[in-house]
């Protein structure tokens, strides 16, 4: 099972130019709002029409632009579940989930229907309208509609970015679910990083139409290619910085130098360190001989309900002039044990948490 995308199309701005090839582990497409991703799926499902390229799913081609291929949107056997759900609304859940059945015979309707009622969670709400249901109870109405037709492909667009905390919760185990069963190429379009690292196995990081990033999620987390991959994966502390003789890397924005696990390679530009990297020292003693150790000083911190950001300097008088060079992020119980401590802390840049990228 494989769908393979290498396609170009002019946009307002910019200029959609793609290409990878998705199998059966789910793929994440990860942009900033306005990077493409939309158009992308829509292309891939024959709701707009690339300027050039090609497009095969499991080696039958839906697009050709060499050979003046396009296969219509409802011939290509691809489920989509749109962003705001599109379910019909003076139909029922279960007449939803069969729209797309009309070529089976009733019974055969009726017990594919049924099945997808029980996957999906539905059972008892066969008969209500979408009026009548939660937004989680609408988006998996929406799922099980995809699903209906037995696509070879699956597309996603920002499927839990209209529910609140709790239902995008529920709709995330019910998707994490689908993917476990479904095992064809499943492509998730969204602008949330964990959402991205949580669904998808495999990774794609879209930038103004382009490919920023692409592969294994762990391998693009750990290490960025670019500092632009690295800010749309969430890297909050991203500073300039050069190579020195001795192997180090003097990064310019933080005033430090720096020991990497791994020398840099040729000509790095940018260094960096995810926030829940940095480490804050609790004992005057603990790894007093390891590298990247540094007093610190804290300039402001920032409270959600489990964690604690604490934006730093590494220079007191940056420090007292309110400028922060690096944040951290720590869990509550931790800030609890030395908030009240005396300053400068000591912080600790992990040399295996470091990484270093070229321009």
């Amino acid at each position: 099972m494989s769908l393979e995308v290498q396609i170009e199309k002019k946009l307002a701005d910019f200029k959609l130019e793609v290409a990878f090839r998705a199998t059966e582990a789910p793929l994440s497409i990860l942009g900033a709002s306005g990077a493409g991703k939309s158009m992308l799926l829509r292309c891939i499902a024959g709701l707009e029409r690339p300027a050039r390229g090609r497009i095969t799913l499991n080696d039958r081609v839906l697009f050709d632009s060499d050979r003046r291929v396009g296969i219509p949107a409802r011939e290509r056997r691809i489920g989509m579940l749109f962003q705001h759900y599109a379910l019909f609304p003076h139909r029922t859940v279960a007449q939803n989930i069969a729209f797309g059945l009309h070529d089976l015979p009733r019974q055969d309707q009726a017990a594919r229907t049924a099945s997808l009622v029980s996957r999906t969670h539905l059972a008892g709400l066969e008969q209500r309208y979408p009026r009548e249901l939660s937004g989680g109870e609408q988006q998996r109405t929406a799922l099980a509609r995809a699903l209906a037709i037995q696509p070879e492909a699956l597309l996603l667009d920002e499927p839990l970015s209209a529910l609140d905390t709790h239902l995008r919760s529920q709709v995330e185990a019910q998707l994490q679910e689908t993917f476990a069963s479904y095992r064809r190429p499943a492509l998730l379009v969204t602008h949330n990083m964990e959402e991205a690292y949580r669904l998808g196995e495999q990774l794609l990081v879209l930038a103004r139409g382009r490919v920023a990033a692409f592969g294994a999620k762990e391998e693009i987390f750990r290490r960025p290619t670019t500092s632009e991959v690295a800010r749309l994966t969430g890297c909050k502390n991203i500073s300039r910085a050069h190579a020195n003789s001795d192997g180090t890397m003097e990064a310019l924005d933080w005033a430090c130098r720096l020991r990497l696990r791994q020398a840099p390679g040729a000509a790095p530009k940018y260094i960096g360190i995810r926030a829940h990297h940095i480490d804050f020292l609790e004992s005057p003693g603990e790894a007093a001989s390891e590298p990247n150790v540094f007093p610190c000083w804290i300039v402001r911190t920032s409270e959600t309900p489990f964690r604690i950001t604490v934006f730093l300097s590494l220079d007191p008088q940056r420090a007292e002039a309110g400028e922060a060079q690096l944040q951290a992020e720590v869990f509550k119980e931790k800030w609890e044990r030395f908030r009240d401590r005396p300053q400068p802390w000591r912080v600790r840049l992990s040399p295996e948490s470091l990484f270093a990228m070229p321009e």
